[in-house]
């Protein structure tokens, strides 16, 4: 009983710092700048328990849903879930993508039409063409409006090369039938997840982790472009430390805030810099809060009543013994 009753207290609680006008003059996340909320996709190692969501009005406070356990846990014997990726459809609906495994041609999918009941979680082998392949790594989609398709990426290497990981895409109208998978963004070293960025000004925003070992340099760099698909260029010195990985942008008011992985003990934690011109940066980490224990993820922005929806599952409780 106790229990049930602070899961009340919890969904009461959130539900109305979701759902509560924003006060006059103060900054709201998101282009309407007086609704909606921000949703975290996130998992927890050691990848084998599931994505996990947290909500936030405010774009840098997060609270976790459904009891802090899994919104969605692996369906199929080996496969684990890391490095989520959602987004909506621009129809209606929703798109999920993740790492399926370590080694590998494949990488997970999901569609849901509310993010409360899904598809059958697919493996979807998109570089099967490419005998080599060694890894497909942190997915991210978008909706291309000038193809009218989506544009998948991710990080592959391939076994016997010394050239390392190099931004790969494909192009795909149902995530059943792709292109032919081509090196997306290839700066010259070694590359893994990129996502891209792009206000409602601007070029876009190429985000990606160096990762090279001489000098070692394991950080976030930022290319400009002036389409979805490039070309890239003017690469940026480093926004953050080393041992960073997983970057994804928001827009709050006027500031630009790249998340990131920053993953190394014993300052193990999920960090944050913003900037306002893409030029200077500043590191913002502790005007934060995220998911203890959160790890490569991805935020969306939702409406208030998709909020509320969410806000109501529970699982069970936390207690239970059913989450690691």
């Amino acid at each position: 009983m106790r229990s049930q009753l602070g899961r009340f207290i919890t969904f009461v609680s959130l539900l109305i710092a979701i759902l509560a006008p924003a006060k006059a003059g103060a900054r709201t996340p998101g282009r309407s700048h007086q609704h909606g909320a921000w949703l975290f996709i996130y998992f927890q190692e050691p990848g084998n328990q599931g994505i996990y969501f947290a909500l936030s009005r405010d774009g840098l406070h997060y609270t976790p849903l459904n009891d802090g356990r899994p919104w969605l846990a692996p369906a199929q014997s080996g496969e684990i879930m890391r490095d989520p990726f959602l987004t909506r459809n621009p129809s209606g609906g929703f798109q999920l993508v993740w790492t399926w495994s370590w080694r590998g041609n494949s990488f997970g999918h999901a569609s849901s039409p509310d993010l409360l009941h899904w598809s059958i979680q697919e493996q979807i082998p998109v570089m099967a063409g490419f005998a080599a392949t060694h890894n497909v790594w942190a997915p991210v989609t978008y909706w291309d409006a000038r193809r009218h398709q989506w544009m998948v990426l991710w990080s592959s290497s391939m076994d016997g090369s010394t050239q390392g990981n190099r931004i790969w895409s494909a192009f795909t109208p149902d995530f059943k039938t792709f292109s032919t998978p081509a090196i997306f963004f290839d700066p010259g070293y070694v590359t893994i997840d990129a996502s891209i960025f792009h206000g409602k000004t601007g070029p876009y925003r190429l985000i990606f982790k160096q990762q090279t070992y001489d000098p070692l340099t394991f950080q976030e760099r930022v290319a400009t472009g002036p389409t979805l698909e490039g070309p890239w260029s003017h690469i940026s010195g480093p926004i953050n430390e080393s041992w960073s990985e997983g970057p994804e942008a928001i827009q709050i008011g006027d500031r630009s805030i790249v998340f990131y992985d920053h993953y190394r003990p014993p300052r193990a934690s999920y960090e944050a810099v913003a900037t306002m011109d893409w030029k200077h940066w500043q590191e913002i980490t502790a005007s934060t809060s995220l998911p203890e224990h959160c790890k490569h993820g991805s935020f969306l922005r939702i409406t208030d009543a998709e909020a509320a929806r969410l806000l109501a599952r529970h699982d069970g409780s936390p207690d239970s013994g059913l989450r690691k």
